[in-house]
Formats: structure tokens, sequence, C-alpha cells
């Protein structure tokens, strides 16, 4: 029997290439994709954390982008509203930068052009009388206030790899493309994971997610000539201790015409990014440079009361991103829109190479992908994903604190900070962990932090984690609480979990 010719090849498992096989599967299409390291092990889990329309983005009159973010931003809190949630940001008016009519007009635009629903509408504050001012250093006066929202995105890109799985999609981490050939009708694909296993995929389309290596696996891999013009930016981010008990975030003005924001961070941190620069190295080496470092470190100092240093900083990470080159003298002005290259099709199997896009739009740049694939393979199916849910968010956008109540009446012996952490990470799925436990003996070693055998056994079988820094990092941030983590007892475990039956998808 002939192996199967599957619909859909997706190189790459960020939230672009995840978001494109979930809605592709939701509409019967057969989807295998590939990611050569683990889901959102690249850009997709080193943004700002923010589902936003991107207020900056008025300056450059990108209003398209920032409409259809906006109205993104209650469609995704309402598909995830346990990693997903609302923000208020206060924009401080800082004399000799923008000035306030101009503020005033954005964030006036910035209130009615997106269908705003639920999310509270932008009001002034004055800091002088405001608490959150006390944190400021003295000077500061009028603010304006106004709402977007938070996400944990690696998870966001865990989940919607999860519901595309359920839907029917293959996906396989860890699987590195080696090449892909037009023949006849498909693409004959090679494939290889890291335990050296070859294996040869037929598809009828192929999607090139790949993120800051789209170009690497269009020209190397592919073999393509078409236009691949993108523009690699580099973000950055350093988290401190926390500065401030306010929950507000800031959304500050530097004095070189840039932006950074300062946001609470996983209870016990601040967050503070990000910087824009070109990039030309291998994205997989991108670090936060010493240059950086001072850069926000001076710029957070000039409206901190209490200055904060290198010796505060208790992690860093950066990320690559993979815009398309509009031209733009500055990486800051270069277009966050998404831009989708098509080839092929009727008598060449189609290529769809996927450039730019943030995680506020990634349901609409799949949408936008579908009308490709739909076209070139010659099937149509209706739009789904507005009204859908991710795993573990079907409950109420106001809902979260009812959630946690009842998973600790249903499980006394969780604390409430480790029952709001499920529930955060997990949603209603934090039950399908918890099981028939009693007690929490009954969950299997624990590691620290309320990581238990039991969560980390699902990580393994239903999230694809396979190491110490998957479960850390990325299906949670418990890394930045390493000191109280049992790291060799977790390794150990992951490594059984893994050899166990039914361990690997």
């Amino acid at each position: 029997m002939d192996d199967p010719v599957f619909d859909i090849f997706i190189v790459g498992g960020g939230i672009n290439g995840c978001g494109i096989a979930r809605d592709a599967a939701g509409r019967g299409f057969s989807v295998y994709l590939a990611e050569m390291n683990d889901l959102a092990s690249g850009t997709s889990s080193a943004s700002t954390k923010l589902i936003h329309g991107g207020l900056r983005y008025l300056e450059h009159y990108e209003f398209r982008l920032v409409r259809e973010s906006l109205k993104e931003r209650e469609v995704l809190w309402a598909m995830a509203p346990h990693i997903i949630w609302p923000l208020r940001f206060v924009l401080p008016h800082h004399k000799g930068l923008r000035p306030a009519w101009l503020l005033r007009l954005g964030l006036f635009l910035y209130d009615h052009i997106g269908g705003r629903k639920r999310l509270p509408a932008t009001t002034m504050r004055d800091l002088r009388q405001d608490p959150l001012g006390a944190v400021l250093k003295p000077g500061q006066g009028r603010a304006f206030e106004y709402s977007d929202c938070w996400v944990d995105d690696a998870r966001l890109v865990v989940l919607t790899a999860r519901d595309a799985a359920d839907r029917g999609a293959v996906i396989h981490t860890r699987t590195r493309l080696t090449s892909a050939h037009r023949v006849g009708d498909h693409w004959e694909i090679t494939t290889e994971n890291e335990a050296g296993h070859i294996e040869t995929v037929r598809a009828r389309m192929l999607v090139n997610a790949g993120g800051p290596w789209v170009s690497d696996v269009l020209s190397g891999l592919i073999g393509g000539n078409e236009n691949h013009d993108v523009r690699l930016v580099k973000g950055s981010h350093i988290v401190v201790r926390k500065l401030y008990d306010d929950p507000r975030c800031f959304f500050f003005q530097n004095a070189d015409g840039r932006i950074f924001f300062s946001i609470p961070y996983q209870t016990d941190f601040t967050l503070i990014g990000t910087t824009d620069q070109d990039f030309d190295a291998d994205p997989t080496s991108v670090r936060i440079s010493s240059a950086e470092t001072d850069y926000l470190l001076e710029a957070a100092n000039q409206y901190f009361r209490v200055p904060i240093g290198k010796d505060d900083i208790v992690w860093t990470y950066s990320g690559v991103r993979p815009l398309y080159n509009d031209g733009a003298s500055k990486a800051q002005e270069a277009t966050r829109d998404y831009v989708l290259k098509h080839t092929g099709g009727k008598d060449t199997p189609a290529l769809l190479n996927v450039f730019g896009g943030k995680l506020t739009t990634y349901r609409r740049l799949a949408e936008s992908a579908l009308e490709h694939i739909e076209a070139a393979l010659g099937r149509r199916k209706p739009r789904w994903t507005a009204h859908s849910s991710l795993p573990g968010g079907d409950f109420p956008v106001d809902g979260f604190e009812a959630e946690v109540d009842g998973l600790q009446a249903q499980y006394p012996f969780l604390s409430m900070d480790n029952a709001r952490r499920l529930v955060r990470a997990y949603g209603t799925l934090a039950r399908a962990i918890l099981g028939d436990a009693r007690t929490a003996g009954d969950l299997g070693p624990d590691f620290g932090c309320g990581l238990t055998g039991a969560e980390v056994r699902y990580l393994v079988e239903r999230e694809w984690a396979r190491s110490a820094d998957d479960i850390l990092w990325r299906r949670s941030k418990l890394g930045l609480l390493a000191e109280r983590i049992d790291r060799s007892a977790l390794e150990t475990f992951v490594k059984d979990a893994i050899s166990a039956p039914h361990g690997l998808e």
C-alpha cells in the first residue's frame, strides 16, 4: 500500500505554522507539520507577550494592520481566557516628545477603529495623584491609560498545535526538513528527526512558515528562486525583580523616539523591552548584547525612581522577527504586517511562503493562508476559528476566578497559588492532569513550585515536551524559579516518561 499523500506539509512550528495547521485540519485537510526544534522555540516565545493593536504602528500609517489587530484582541481573549487576559497600560506624556494632542488622537483611533466591546476605553490619569506615579521620578504629570491584552506566547503556540493534532494534523517536533522537490502533481519531502530517522512524505502543497529561517528553507532546501525579500529584526528583553505591586503596565517613550514597555511578569518580576535592530547572523545564536542591555537599563532609569542595574536582571531573552522588507530605513519602522507569496498550482504543486506577521494576527494570517490553500487544492470550507476555543479555554472571559475556586474545591490539597498556576496554564484541562488524585502524593514526585510527575507526564504525552527546558521555559516559566526546582530529578523523569509506552505522539 502506498504511503498517503497529505494535502499540506507545513515547515515550522511557530505560531504561524501551528495556526495554519489548526485552521486547515479543522476544515478537513490532511496536514503534516515538521518543526526542527521544540514548538515555539524561536521567535514565537520571544515576544513582549502582548495581544495588542500596536499603538505605535499608527505613526507609520499601518491602519489596516492596527484595525485588524484591535479586532483580534477580543476574539483571541474569548478563545483562550486562561492564557490571554486584559491589561491596562499607562502612557506618560513627556514634554519634548510626542505632543499630547497626537497621543490623544492616536488613542481615540485605538478605542474606535477595532470594534472594542469588552475592553475599557482610554482614560486620563494624573501621576501626581495616582499611586502608580509614586514609582516614577518626580515631575511626571499627565498620562493616558488604555487597554490591551497579555498572552503566554509559548503556550498559545502549544495549545494551537494540540488542537490541530486533536483535529487530525500530524505534528512532529525535532524533525528537520532536509529536501523538497516537485514530482508530478505533488511534493516529495524528506525529513530527519533527532534520532536520525529519515522519512519521505508526499504532499500536494508545501507551506513554508519557517520564521527567521523562511529564506533558508526556500533557497537552501526547496531550491526555489521566488522572491523572498525578508528583513530580520532582533528584539531583546530583560526581566528584573518586581519593581512595583500595581497590576498596570507602563508604555514609555524614549528620547530617541522609540518606545518600550514595563510589564508585571509572573507575579514576582517585571518585564522590560523591547529593542529593535537589524540582524544578519544565524537566528539560532541570537542573544541580547551588552549594548541592548545598557539601552534598556538606561531607558528604564530615565523613568523609575529607584534605579536598576545589571545585578537586578534575573533573565534575558531575544528573538528574531522575520519581517517583510518594505524598504523602511529603520528596523522599528519596518512593517509588522504579514505577506503571503504563493507560487504553483494547477499543473505545478503549490508553494506558499509566509513572511512577517505578529502573534495578535496569527489567526487572521491562517485564514488568509487557507484562501491560497483552498484555491490551490480546489476545496472550500467555511471559516470556523473566530468562535472556537483553544484547549482548556472553554469558559467565559470573566470566569477565571470561578475556575480557580472550582479546581481548589475539587482538589483541596492544592494551594491557591498552585491552583491559579494550573488554571492559567491549562484552563479546564487542569483536571485532566489531576485526575482522581485525593492527595498531593497521588500526583507523583514534586520537583518544586508545585510541578509534579503527573503534570510532567501530561506535558510529555500531550504537549510534545522532551526536556527540562521545554517544561521550564516554554510550557511554563518556572525556570525563573530555578533555585526551587530539582532539575536533575526532572530531567531523569522526562527521559523515563518519553521511553514509557505512549510517551510520544
